[in-house]
């Protein structure tokens, strides 16, 4: 069972004005709200941690002062060596990277990852659980926490390019755009932050070389406990996935970033019984699905999201994957998704109808 570390529990519980114990009571001083699991070893099952999330966040009209209160509630020195290796990072970059390398000692719902292929460079949150209502206030407080401890670390408050999410604004955009400090944009391809080249060069001001290197020793062995579990075929696939819409990388580049040869990565691919080519299209057909179901892009737009040069060429590939167009596939999906609404409603006015033959009892 993925555990997350309890340090973000304790920092969404702490910014809606609770306690949380160590045997999962949420208290309103000697008031039990809720109870999630014990707090084992320090962290959180992930199902209990999003399912935590999703309570805390059942009051949307809280939504954007939970979200400031955690970026202000959650600090470096909570996260143990990665968050001391990051703040001694030289620069905003070094401290990026340490956070995509080893961010998963912390958790395994999501990890970073650093994309400076194009500028501005985009530091994209990417999800690693099954779909769950609480992952879009999961991303919102992550990146907003991201955020303010990027300010925290430099001299002054350099404010990202843009911030983005995949999901839809769920309340005034004007609120989130004053606490980002930047541009916000919803219905996006990915969740992320955008950040100038520059920015990243900025030196922390705690920057100490040998410290940051002493902890990063320390992540070096936790993190040697944890990537056995991960296969490379899995690692491929959630990097293509969260990285086509600058095109199909090559196998070398993304060997190079892996720290691999070309020839181990595909022969490590080989013996896990796949190959470079059977990532790139489960990935591509699974945002495109994604897509296609979820967001309002158009059959163009995911075309070039997912690694597609034109049009003409994802409308083949989309059709040899599903027997569907990406138009059929996406009203097809709609229909269905209205269906069971359209259903229950109809269900339901038949039985108030029928119900409603006398007075009503009094409450």
């Amino acid at each position: 069972m993925a555990i997350t570390t309890s340090a973000f529990a304790h920092a969404l519980v702490s910014a809606a004005g609770f306690d949380l114990s160590e045997d999962g009571d949420i208290r309103d001083g000697k008031t039990v709200l809720y109870k999630t699991a014990p707090l084992t070893g320090g962290g959180l099952d992930d199902t209990a941690y999003l399912d935590l999330i999703g309570w805390i966040s059942s009051d949307q009209t809280e939504r954007i002062r939970l979200v400031t209160s955690y970026a202000e509630t959650l600090k470096l020195d909570d996260l143990g060596a990665l968050g001391l290796a990051v703040k001694t990072a030289p620069t905003l970059r070094g401290a990026l990277r340490r956070m995509e390398r080893y961010f998963r000692v912390l958790t395994e719902t999501a990890v970073y990852r650093l994309d400076e292929t194009q500028q501005p460079a985009r530091l994209v949150i990417e999800g690693r659980t099954a779909t769950h209502p609480a992952l879009e206030f999961r991303n919102e407080c992550a990146l907003a926490g991201v955020v303010r401890n990027i300010h925290r670390m430099l001299r002054g408050t350099p404010q990202p390019a843009s911030v983005s999410f995949r999901h839809p604004c769920r309340t005034d955009l004007v609120s989130y755009e004053a606490l980002f400090g930047c541009p916000v944009i919803f219905n996006a391809a990915e969740d992320a932050i955008t950040l100038p080249r520059q920015t990243l060069d900025l030196p922390n001001l705690l920057g100490d070389r040998a410290l940051c290197d002493f902890f990063t020793a320390h992540l070096d062995d936790a993190l040697a406990t944890t990537e056995p579990q991960n296969s490379l075929g899995s690692i491929v696939f959630h990097r293509l996935s969260s990285s086509l819409n600058g095109g199909v990388p090559q196998a070398s580049d993304l060997a190079t970033d892996l720290g691999m040869s070309e020839r181990t990565f595909f022969r490590n691919l080989a013996e896990e019984g796949t190959t470079f080519r059977d990532e790139i299209q489960k990935a591509q057909e699974t945002l495109a699905r994604d897509l296609l179901m979820n967001s309002k892009c158009s059959v163009a737009e995911v075309a070039f999201m997912t690694g597609f040069a034109e049009q003409s060429t994802f409308g083949r590939a989309f059709k040899r994957w599903s027997g569907l167009t990406p138009a059929k596939f996406r009203a097809h999906s709609r229909a269905l998704a209205a269906t069971p609404a359209a259903i229950l409603a109809g269900r339901a006015q038949s039985l108030a109808g029928a119900a409603d033959t006398g007075p009503r009892p009094a409450f």
